[in-house]
């Protein structure tokens, strides 16, 4: 029989939420934006995802985006700071000096409600909850009401990741997510960064201005960028901080990150609503890198005469739910 727990536990001194299940273990910053900052393997000494060192530790509690699986909402830039929704335009700070662009939301370093955690013979699993309202810091800047909850479960399946968004207002609101996550580059103790492949779901790459913002205009795609939606290629062949459409192949959306030493796959099944996938890698720098999905397109709510449909701008009605289902697995 697999063990498996669920337990009140601390991450390099940080409250956290521990799973674990079989050979894996996760865990959860409740208190830093449901941050899942570790997921590995222990039998084997694999860590998937990029976690911070002690050198890296106050940077990391600065601006908590380069490590785990950030939660952001509104995800990605926004152009001088704005965000334009049915007749209103709200006014976001800004926080990226150098492009004049609000960036990544309010919500990946804050904390959420631990609803509840549980383990048995099949699972363990965390529930975390974010319920913004009138008194909520968030709702100065986007004025909706809601509740997003995240559920993350280890099992045989490896790690699953359900999340949920309900309007709770009396007004049709805005929905756009994304996760900043964090892979790493070698994943596994004694390969080497040369070692891995990596395969993404990638369709058409759009153009982004000096601002980072999408111009419009659709990229022709690179033989890199095609053998990385087909045989796959190594992840930091140049440098990325690449916006995408998903295009699924076999009806699923995801990424998988071979190490050809061991002959081991790490798959990143996002759902298929995530309809456009940002990928970064730190300059091409090996270690680490970011394939973001994303609900929508870069600075969607800004773009003029874009369709919702394409831009991936949803909005939800009161009373409204939104739910998506990834998962993080190995073969």
């Amino acid at each position: 029989m697999n063990k498996s727990s669920a337990y009140q536990g601390d991450y390099q001194g940080l409250h956290s939420i521990w799973l674990t299940y079989g050979r894996y273990e996760a865990a959860v910053l409740p208190n830093v934006g449901a941050n899942l900052i570790a997921f590995r393997d222990t039998e084997n000494g694999c860590a998937f995802l990029h976690e911070p060192s002690p050198n890296e530790w106050d940077e990391f509690l600065e601006r908590p985006i380069l490590h785990g699986m950030p939660v952001l909402y509104p995800p990605n830039r926004y152009e001088d700071g704005k965000l334009a929704w049915e007749g209103k335009e709200y006014a976001l700070p800004i926080n990226e000096e150098e492009t004049n662009n609000h960036l990544h939301g309010f919500i990946y370093n804050i904390p959420w409600q631990v609803e509840s955690y549980a383990a048995d013979e099949h699972s363990s699993y965390v529930v975390l909850m974010l319920r913004v309202d009138e008194q909520h810091e968030v709702y100065r800047y986007l004025p909706f009401s809601f509740t997003l909850r995240l559920r993350y479960t280890l099992s045989e399946l490896g790690l699953q990741q359900q999340v949920s968004v309900r309007n709770e207002g009396s007004t049709r609101m805005p929905w756009l997510l994304a996760f900043h996550t964090a892979i790493n580059a070698p994943f596994a103790p004694d390969s080497q960064a040369s070692d891995y492949r990596l395969k993404v779901t990638v369709g058409d790459r759009y153009e982004m201005s000096e601002r980072m913002l999408p111009t419009g205009n659709i990229q022709p795609m690179s033989e890199d960028e095609i053998a990385m939606k087909q045989e796959g290629i190594y992840p930091f062949y140049g440098s990325m901080d690449n916006h995408y459409t998903a295009e699924t192949q076999d009806g699923r959306n995801r990424m998988e990150l071979t190490d050809t030493r061991t002959n081991t796959t790490l798959v990143y099944d996002a759902s298929s609503a995530y309809k456009h996938w940002m990928i970064y890698n730190n300059g091409g720098k090996e270690g680490f890198f970011c394939p973001e999905p994303q609900t929508n397109l870069v600075n969607a709510p800004n773009i003029a005469g874009m369709s919702a449909e394409r831009s991936g701008l949803i909005g939800l009605e009161p009373g409204d739910i939104w739910e998506a289902a990834s998962r993080l697995y190995v073969k």
